[in-house]
């Protein structure tokens, strides 16, 4: 059986690449699932949990938005303004992102619309690796690379 070919981007690093039977993501119009064969397709993505599988084994990011292209031939790319693997998210820290982005938002939200939707976003975007690092604290080798 053919692997989808995946590549994950981000503007500091290419954080992924690799074979995986199936790429599971949200995207603006919903959770989408590639497996090989998939048709062209290009996606806004919305922050959120990836979960990328390969031979029964589960692959755990968190992305904070960003852009999913599927090109012919099996290829995958995915542009994305941030993205961790769940073994690279602290809890500890996420919290207190988390803290400070409701107290933004709580603070602002009378005041500016435009200052309203970047605290929104940037409460969704903790949000995302919140539940992806709480998700990858309960398995033993999140990554696809560890045994």
């Amino acid at each position: 059986m053919s692997k989808l070919h995946y590549k994950i981007v981000t503007p500091e690093r290419l954080l992924e690449e690799g074979e995986a039977d199936s790429v599971t993501a949200t995207t603006e119009s919903g959770e989408i699932t590639v497996l090989p064969g998939h048709i062209p397709l290009a996606t806004l993505l919305r922050p959120g949990e990836m979960r990328v599988k390969l031979n029964g084994k589960e692959s755990l990011l968190a992305v904070a938005g960003g852009l999913l292209e599927i090109l012919p031939n099996n290829e995958m790319v995915i542009l994305a303004e941030e993205a961790f693997r769940s073994d690279e998210l602290e809890l500890g820290a996420i919290e207190e992102a988390k803290k400070r982005a409701e107290e933004a938002l709580k603070n602002i939200r009378r005041r500016d619309d435009v200052g309203f939707a970047d605290a929104a976003a940037g409460l969704e975007r903790e949000l995302a690796k919140y539940r992806v690092a709480l998700k990858g604290k309960g398995r033993k080798g999140s990554s696809l690379g560890e045994e």
